[in-house]
């Protein structure tokens, strides 16, 4: 077993025995060996070790930026480190950690046996830890205006009675309790041969390898869904959940010690390549990854995962989800309301998303003769793909159209006025969107029995995004198909590169800039189709084996990121989760190729987890055939439409509550339309009625001057 993390390692002692009474050697009572002195000198050292390895990270990042030396391990760790608020939270939960990892190698000095370190820490002390490590000042109670038009940039006060319900830097919610091997911390999996139900978990690499594989890519796409269908989703994804990683890798290991040795230390969570795998040729021993960092704890011990977005449909990709972020965004040469643009590029006649302020940004390096830096948004992930790069300058263009003519509309507003109340209008957009029409293509006939019809913010309901979604959302991987497409004003390939697989459209900046701007890309996801999801065609080797490739190394495997994801963050595993929603748990291979209606599969499922109750939670809920006219089976459905409602519900800035728009602006708004806000914000003609199906031009193609803009009259100084 390896080195564990600093809480792991001292809750493998103390977790265990949280029923037996406390023991120490005679003459040294527990409480005297853990006084506030103790503490105090104890929580020095832990805020040293801490610092220096946040600095150390954040050096050895600005390092490689200066070198234009990215590996793929590298890019996704740059991409997933914690900025600003959020880095100031992490912090602060790893102190906590190390506090009482320095506090656990003290009490074993006494041998002190049998001892629950909540039970045996006084209110005082408890109070001080927490103090110490910043954990009081990152949840202290939050004061809330009385009066508040626009939602809060952090997602606070949604809720007055309990304002840090879905605000930024707080833990997911937890549906069913923690599955941990410790019962505290410890990912399942961590200690080799552990066994659940009577086995051993299989490596996610194995079970990838041999569920989730495909090799013939003839008939994989979707018919019925197209490719924006597929961005959309992730769209919506980055306005609810970012979990970064901690820069806490190991206190006796850097990230690239930790990826070298494959050692389970700490925050290193490496995803153990199988023997015969081709993938070992190539990388070596495993797929590093690194846990999730924590969120200070509010209640017990367990660790949570923290959530660095607001829980809302607020647009925060577009405008950030702390002040600093959003502050940053905005065009601060005039009082227009307006939001920054590339100072460098233009597309056409219209304005670029801004550029990193660091030239050598990684997504310079992708292609070092242009050198294009990345851009910057709402989300960090905005470069991740030019899928997500063309939706983000979409939005920013739209935000700027909006507050144009709302300036025209009100000429005495300033530019706080115009740029809040463009947001508020952009958040709607992206609410409406996703409701009224992206939905209802995920659950299909499920949709109106899971997200029942609107009746009014519910100020009990818990909007916060739940840890479980944040992996079950990830069903849209499995519509990533193998190649997008750049396509002409008629809709015809563009060049003789224009089809790129999809492996080299990762942070490549460059081709937005250079090829043409977005226009070719944007008619590319309406008119190409997505992948469909097979039971026996789950994810493409172009996420599964080369995701963020840099040769001369192989890319990482999705697949297998999920579902270690799923056991980093204590998630229990399929048949809870059937049970949870009140769905047939599958006991044995016939229950499960009942729920599968697939006999082959279960058979390979349990090939590897010998269990149901083993099979993790991701590979299984895509794995269920969908329910009618969705994208998703019952379980998953269930897990996102539950999910979906109470984000609805929960917000009290919600478009259709009444008092946050009046009747005439809500009008208006629910005529508003992807197709609609596309037409505005490019050079693009012609579009589709329903942009999530897969369409074909020009016989499901309508022209942009048939498609009526959002009527803002309603917004005029005499209306509001």
């Amino acid at each position: 077993m390896g080195h564990l993390s600093p809480f792991v390692w001292v809750l493998l002692v103390i977790g265990q025995f949280q029923k037996s009474e406390s023991r120490c050697p005679a003459g040294h009572p527990l409480l005297d060996q853990i006084d506030t002195s103790s503490l105090l000198i104890l929580a020095k050292q832990a805020k040293e070790s801490v610092d220096h390895a946040f600095t150390e990270t954040r050096s050895n990042f600005n390092q490689l930026l200066r070198a234009r030396s990215f590996s793929s391990t590298d890019l996704m760790g740059y991409f997933r480190q914690a900025t600003g608020s959020t880095r100031n939270a992490l912090r602060a939960a790893e102190k906590r950690e190390e506090i009482i990892h320095l506090l656990g190698i003290k009490l074993d000095a006494l041998n002190c046996e049998n001892f629950n370190l909540t039970d045996e820490l006084s209110k005082p002390q408890l109070d001080t830890l927490s103090a110490e490590s910043g954990c009081a000042s990152e949840t202290r109670m939050i004061r809330c205006p009385k009066n508040d038009v626009y939602r809060d940039i952090t997602g606070a006060c949604n809720n007055k009675r309990r304002p840090w319900l879905g605000a930024a830097d707080r833990a997911f919610a937890r549906w069913l309790p923690a599955h941990y091997e410790d019962g505290i911390s410890l990912p399942r999996g961590w200690i080799e041969g552990r066994r659940y139900f009577g086995h051993a978990l299989p490596l996610v690499r194995d079970v990838s390898n041999h569920v989730a594989r495909y090799l013939d890519d003839r008939g994989v796409l979707d018919q019925e869904r197209s490719q924006m269908f597929m961005v959309w989703g992730q769209w919506i994804d980055h306005d609810l959940d970012f979990s970064p990683e901690s820069p806490v890798a190991s206190p006796h290991k850097t990230r690239d010690e930790c990826e070298a040795t494959c050692a389970k230390e700490a925050n290193c969570f490496p995803i153990m390549i199988p023997r015969n795998d081709p993938m070992g040729n190539r990388r070596g021993k495993c797929i590093p990854l690194f846990r999730t960092g924590p969120a200070c704890p509010t209640e017990t011990m367990v660790r949570e995962q923290l959530n660095s977005l607001t829980s809302f449909i607020d647009a925060g990709m577009v405008y950030g989800s702390t002040a600093s972020t959003a502050a940053s965004l905005r065009n601060n040469t005039n009082d227009l309301g307006l939001l920054a643009v590339n100072n460098r590029f233009q597309d056409g006649n219209r304005p670029f998303l801004p550029f990193d302020a660091n030239p050598n940004s990684p997504c310079a390096s992708i292609n070092a003769t242009f050198g294009i830096p990345c851009f910057i948004a709402g989300d960090r992930r905005a470069s991740e793909h030019t899928g997500l790069i063309s939706m983000h300058t979409i939005f920013l263009r739209e935000h700027n159209r909006l507050a144009g003519i709302l300036k025209t509309l009100n000429p005495r507003w300033d530019g706080e006025k115009i740029y809040q109340e463009t947001r508020k209008i952009v958040g709607a957009m992206i609410q409406i969107i996703t409701f009224r029409d992206y939905l209802p293509h995920v659950l299909g006939d499920r949709y109106q029995r899971e997200i029942p019809e609107y009746s009014g913010y519910k100020e009990y309901e818990d909007p916060r995004v739940a840890n479980i979604f944040s992996i079950a959302f990830r069903f849209g991987h499995t519509s990533i198909p193998p190649s997008v497409y750049r396509l002409d004003k008629d809709y015809k390939p563009l060049g003789d590169n224009y089809k790129v697989p999809l492996h080299k459209i990762f942070f490549a900046t460059w081709r937005v800039i250079k090829e043409g701007g977005i226009d070719p890309l944007v008619r590319g996801l309406l008119a190409n189709e997505a992948k469909l999801n097979m039971q026996d065609k789950i994810l493409s080797d172009e996420v599964r084996e080369r995701l963020f490739e840099r040769p001369p190394k192989p890319g990482f495997d999705l697949a297998s990121f999920n579902m270690q994801r799923g056991r980093d963050h204590g998630l229990q595993g399929y048949y809870s989760w059937r049970r949870f929603c009140n769905l047939s748990p599958p006991r044995n291979l016939r229950d499960l190729a009942v729920v599968l209606k697939n006999t082959k599969l279960a058979r390979k499922l349990l090939e590897v987890y010998k269990t149901p109750e083993n099979i993790d939670i991701w590979l299984a809920g895509v794995a269920e055939p969908f329910v009618k006219n969705g994208r998703v089976g019952p379980l998953l459905a269930c897990i996102l439409g539950r999910q979906f409602k109470k984000i609805r519900d929960g917000d009290r800035f919600w478009w259709q509550n009444p008092g946050v728009f009046n009747n005439w602006q809500r009008i208006a708004l629910g005529r508003v339309s992807l197709p609609q806000i596309i037409c505005a914000n490019t050079g693009i003609t012609h579009v589709p009625k329903d942009v999530f199906r897969a369409n074909e031009f020009p016989k499901d193609f309508i022209r942009c001057d048939r498609i009526s803009q959002l009527n803002l009259s309603p917004w005029r100084g005499g209306y509001h």
